[in-house]
């Protein structure tokens, strides 16, 4: 099943809420923050470690869905010798979390924040993570400062990370960027985003990396019944991509240049699962020739139209695989690129939400500053990328079963009705069993038939099954 985030606009019926309040807790996932957690938060949500640089002069920006307050990241981009400077401004939580702390105990029990269509379980207490420590507007905050120069065509000069306090002076959204963009009103900073990030996204073509835009599933209710639809990204989100991309990029390259550092590496995929997305392609009626690389293709996919979202969220199979990398001592690994990337990156722009971005940005300061790390930070590395692959498989559970979940709230309904499918899946050791994606609407289930399955063929099936109580979805052909 392909990852997906799912979000409902409106309020869920009760049996879609009571399934997943049930799957939370067979998940055992935390509904609350111990005492001590919130009191260590409250106490240094008031007391921060302040840095010593003052950066509250530059006018930064977020721009994030409206209704997000977890901001990791705040912006100010200009023009700069010939080219671009990117000032990026990342929540510094070390700033808040005490080493050894219950804060900390509580962030390595979590690891990240875990989103369901109907609520967000946090990574840390709200008073950190939606107040003191995000980036909101109009007040100083504590930050990972980054400062990367781009020559004109937006390729990295010099990188350099520090403390900063910073203050951002505008909270934007994707659409109202991107709408101050089309129509040339937006002042320069907000201008540019577009500027950089299209020349990113041509070194990202040259270089051979591959940016899914992959639409979100949205629930919308209406009249006390469901509609699934897509919303497909804007450019403005690619563009604000880009810019993450970016700081993620020169982080590899400076705990690298450093010889100590945490990746996230992705192998190269498996000439299978390329052709088990060329077989998708087809039963979606989408053109592969076999002189254009995938890289080549994904470039050329609209997400607004139905069938090319579908092959989107096909593809995000191929970042299976991708996980964490420690190195120390000068002593580099085999792998250092992330597929995806088609270079060396980390993760180091959402510590508000994921754990080990906070040991990478530690790492990254020691570096620019040619000190040793924290003791916390190395006695932490031979461990965080279990904890972390511990945390992806939790969200990817959460994904997957929200999916089925939401799918059969969804369907609950038309246990009979025949719909329009492609068999975009077919088990190897048993041909009778595998899945079948309908364009309308849009959910994928499984399918069990008396025979061998068309893979990659249309074919018309019944449900036969959608319980929200179970998760499950399941087709038989008609």
């Amino acid at each position: 099943m392909p990852s997906r985030h799912i979000r409902v606009k409106g309020a869920p019926e009760a049996p879609l809420r009571a399934a997943l309040a049930a799957l939370r807790a067979d998940l055992g996932v935390p509904e609350t923050f111990r005492s001590e957690v919130l009191a260590e938060a409250e106490s240094t949500a008031r007391f921060p470690a302040v840095p010593g640089h003052d950066a509250t002069d530059i006018p930064f920006f977020t721009v994030d869905p409206p209704t997000a307050n977890d901001l990791d990241q705040a912006m100010h981009l200009s023009r700069h010798d010939g080219g671009y400077r990117v000032r990026y401004a990342i929540a510094d939580v070390a700033a808040f979390v005490v080493p050894g702390g219950a804060l900390d105990s509580e962030a390595h029990h979590r690891v990240n924040t875990l989103y369901f269509p109907d609520e967000k379980v946090p990574l840390h207490p709200p008073v950190l993570s939606e107040g003191a420590a995000s980036l909101l507007p109009g007040r100083p905050t504590p930050a990972v400062l980054w400062t990367i120069d781009l020559d004109g065509e937006g390729r990295t000069v010099t990188a350099d990370v520090r403390r900063a306090l910073v203050r951002s002076r505008a909270k934007l959204d994707y659409a109202g960027v991107q709408k101050r963009i089309d129509e040339g009103t937006a002042e320069e900073p907000v201008a540019l985003l577009r500027e950089i990030g299209e020349a990113r996204e041509r070194l990202e073509v040259a270089r051979g990396g591959i940016s899914l835009n992959v639409p979100e599933q949205e629930i919308v209710e209406y009249d006390h019944t469901y509609e699934l639809t897509y919303r497909a990204p804007l450019p403005a989100d690619a563009w604000n991509a880009q810019i993450s991309l970016l700081t993620g990029m020169a982080a590899a390259d400076l705990m690298l240049g450093y010889g100590t550092g945490v990746l996230r590496t992705l192998p190269t995929a498996p000439d299978g699962a390329v052709t088990r997305l060329r077989r998708t392609a087809h039963a979606l009626r989408i053109e592969w020739p076999h002189h254009v690389s995938y890289a080549e293709l994904i470039r050329s996919l609209n997400p607004r139209r139905p069938r090319h979202a579908a092959f989107l969220q096909e593809c995000t199979t191929l970042l299976r695989g991708a996980g964490y990398t420690v190195f120390r001592d000068g002593v580099l690994p085999s792998n250092t690129t992330h597929a995806a990337v088609a270079a060396p990156y980390a993760h180091c722009t959402a510590p508000l939400r994921r754990l080990a971005d906070r040991y990478a940005s530690e790492l990254c300061l020691a570096a620019a500053a040619g000190e040793e790390p924290p003791d916390w930070v190395l006695m932490a590395l031979d461990t965080l990328p279990k904890q972390m692959a511990e945390g992806a498989r939790r969200s990817g559970t959460v994904e997957r079963e929200c999916v089925d979940i939401v799918e059969a709230a969804l369907l609950k309904d038309r246990v009979g009705e025949v719909f329009d499918g492609c068999v975009v899946e077919v088990e190897a050791r048993r041909p009778t069993v595998g899945k079948v994606l309908l364009q309308q609407p849009a959910v994928i289930g499984r399918i069990e038939a008396a025979g061998p399955l068309p893979l990659g063929e249309r074919l018309p099936v019944r449900l036969t099954e959608a319980d929200p109580g179970t998760t499950k979805v399941r087709f038989a052909p008609a």
